[in-house]
């Protein structure tokens, strides 16, 4: 049994029914690869509770979380857009994470502390979003997420935005954080190089299936149609 256990999963979408198999082992990083429109945010949202499948079941650990608020799964989401409040600062945009109305005690306060220290923020509490790079705005987004203490890190095109240097220093950041943390990532993006560089595993999504999922560079040397005609090979 693996991790996260995704099973017959079903979900509709205007026309296309989607149909999801997966399996995610403990500490692995999961990328999910395919074509835009194939499911793959779908897929996140529904591990995450954001949409409801119509059939299947979603298990962390053993346990069923299918039916399941998003507050109380086990999984913490990080979006291309990370949703900082521009007239809040650097701290308080964290600890959001952990109280809506940012009323703190002594140990939640060092507990947002530590999340910057984390991420190479210590010093940047009092500033504001506008005052930041984009590079140090996904950082506070991170710290927000591991602020919450979820075993499950996903990642909906979190880093999409960024040029390839910036990209790569945001994925060695995940990385570093997952061997310190325990994480589990699932990973959705657009780029294989991605992939390659930080996944152990990949799942090519295509019309709303899984088509092909196993170790990264297997899958991105395979010869199924589908991921020929993805990676222009």
């Amino acid at each position: 049994m693996s991790y996260i256990e995704v099973t017959g999963l079903e979900f509709t979408y205007e026309d296309l029914l989607m149909h999801f198999d997966l399996g995610v082992e403990q500490g692995d990083v999961m990328a999910v690869i395919g074509p835009s429109g194939a499911g793959k945010s779908t897929l996140l949202a529904l591990i995450g509770g954001f949409e409801t499948a119509q059939t299947g079941r979603i298990a962390v650990a053993g346990v069923d979380i299918t039916d399941l608020a998003p507050d109380a799964r086990p999984v913490t989401t990080l979006f291309q857009d990370h949703n900082l409040f521009a007239h809040l600062s650097v701290v308080q945009n964290v600890g959001l994470g952990l109280h809506p109305g940012l009323r703190l005690n002594a140990a939640e306060k060092d507990a947002v502390a530590w999340a910057l220290s984390e991420v190479g923020l210590s010093g940047f509490e009092d500033r504001l979003p506008g005052q930041l790079s984009g590079g140090e705005r996904q950082r506070v987004a991170i710290a927000r997420c591991i602020l919450r203490k979820r075993p499950v890190l996903m990642l909906d095109e979190a880093f999409a935005a960024l040029g390839p240097a910036l990209r790569r220093e945001m994925l060695n950041l995940v990385l570093s954080l997952k061997d310190q943390n325990g994480l589990t990532v699932l990973m959705v993006t657009h780029d294989p190089a991605d992939a390659a560089f930080a996944a152990d595993h990949t799942a090519f999504i295509a019309a709303g299936k899984v088509a092909v999922s196993g170790p990264t560079a297997e899958v991105l040397a395979s010869r199924h149609p589908a991921i020929r005609d993805y990676l222009g090979t």
